[in-house]
């Protein structure tokens, strides 16, 4: 995903609404291709799928947006840590935290 435009620090870049799964469809779902796009959501363990463009970002430990659960409005929110520039990717960390540099489930390459 790329920035079309400048964008600026802390500005909303994308609401992604979700699909939710319960804690107990989990072992049916990591078996799916869906599980590579799927977000940690709410207190119960639940999972939540990212419509839109929020599936899109790709993962960095240094990245320039950061996204937040509104369990109010059922989105994922992405916003700009940074300034972006037009033609920047935007990039995410998969682990939630920006700072966080666990392993992932695949091998990162930056």
């Amino acid at each position: 995903m790329y920035a079309i435009r400048d964008i600026k620090k802390d500005e909303l870049i994308e609401a992604s609404p979700v699909i939710i799964s319960p804690k107990s469809e989990w072992k049916y779902l990591k078996k799916t291709s869906l599980f590579h796009h799927c977000f940690y959501w709410g207190d119960d363990d639940e999972t939540a799928i990212a419509l839109g463009n929020g599936s899109l970002f790709n993962h960095s430990y240094t990245p320039n947006a950061t996204y937040d659960n509104n369990l109010d409005d059922l989105t994922i929110d992405f916003y700009a840590h940074k300034d972006i520039k037009a033609g920047e990717e935007i990039t995410i960390n998969y682990n939630g935290e920006i700072d966080d540099k666990s392993p992932l489930w695949f091998d990162v390459i930056e």
